[in-house]
């Protein structure tokens, strides 16, 4: 059995973190877009046992250092089933960028296996496994754009305008580990208090194109300090027509946002000339 599967990254629209958790992690409130990146992932099911998971990208792990792997093995005990997997993964989404890529990898695994084992798993089962893996995953099972809270786990589907994205990256990693961190809680000097309530998410939702206003992401500065080269790229698409520009999730990777296509385009063909290895550029759609 075989199967091909698109797997897409995500951007964060607005990510605050709202406190340290006692087990280690933080909670946080997020908007977060699926777009027209894609991650390609080949999977085979066969008779027998064991798992491999290879990859096209250097940079990228493979077999068992890779969370593909993991997802395979939690999905197969989960389910009783002792089968050979395979899983290859065509890259096209940096690593370690901010954009979700071996996140979404996992959950494309878990998803494309349930579908080729006849679904012996509900979706609920699917997101416990996938929140134990990462938690960006489960937002990878939900498909949908999502305020996001806790460290993941609570998930609200959204409906968004199809906003149009550049994004470069500056063609180096950031682990999330170190991004939180490096996150000093006590040194916030925005108050996060109107963003962070019931009011804004209420308002966001009756007038979505509003929240370009209050665009924010708790963790660059400590990145941008750390790689001041993040608020150049930033600087690079507002100028290029961007209605907004930030960094995606834990980073390096920059978006700038465009409510119309042709505006994106335009902006991306510009930047193409300006771009140079080992920096990346790409444009993708909100899904």
């Amino acid at each position: 059995m075989n199967l091909k599967i698109l797997s897409p990254a995500k951007v964060n629209l607005f990510l605050l973190v709202t406190g340290k958790r006692e087990d280690g992690y933080h909670d946080i409130l997020s908007l977060i877009q699926p777009i027209s990146l894609y991650d390609e992932i080949f999977l085979e099911v066969k008779d027998g046992s064991g798992i491999t998971v290879s990859t096209d990208d250097a940079a990228c792990p493979g077999n068992r250092e890779n969370i593909a792997s993991v997802a395979a093995e939690l999905f197969l005990k989960e389910a009783g089933l002792k089968k050979k997997v395979s899983v290859k993964i065509g890259k096209n989404i940096p690593v370690a960028a901010g954009l979700g890529g071996g996140s979404s990898d996992a959950a494309s695994v878990l998803i494309g296996l349930n579908g080729l084992m006849d679904a012996p798993l509900n979706k609920k089962r699917l997101m416990d496994i996938a929140l134990t893996i990462g938690s960006d995953v489960p937002f990878f099972i939900l498909k949908s754009p999502a305020i996001v809270r806790g460290r993941g786990e609570v998930l609200e589907k959204i409906k968004l305008p199809r906003f149009n994205y550049v994004l470069i990256n500056p063609g180096f990693s950031v682990s999330s580990g170190w991004a939180y961190g490096n996150l000093d809680l006590t040194k916030k000097t925005k108050d996060n208090i109107f963003i962070n309530s019931k009011e804004f998410v209420d308002k966001f939702l009756d007038s979505p194109g509003d929240m370009l206003e209050y665009i924010i992401n708790d963790l660059e500065a400590a990145i941008s300090s750390e790689y001041p080269v993040i608020k150049g790229l930033e600087g690079l698409l507002m100028d290029a027509g961007a209605s907004a520009a930030l960094m995606s999730g834990s980073g390096p990777t920059v978006f700038g946002v465009f409510s119309e296509e042709a505006r994106a385009l335009k902006a991306y063909s510009g930047l193409k000339n300006k771009i140079r290895p080992p920096l990346k550029i790409f444009i993708a759609g909100g899904l």
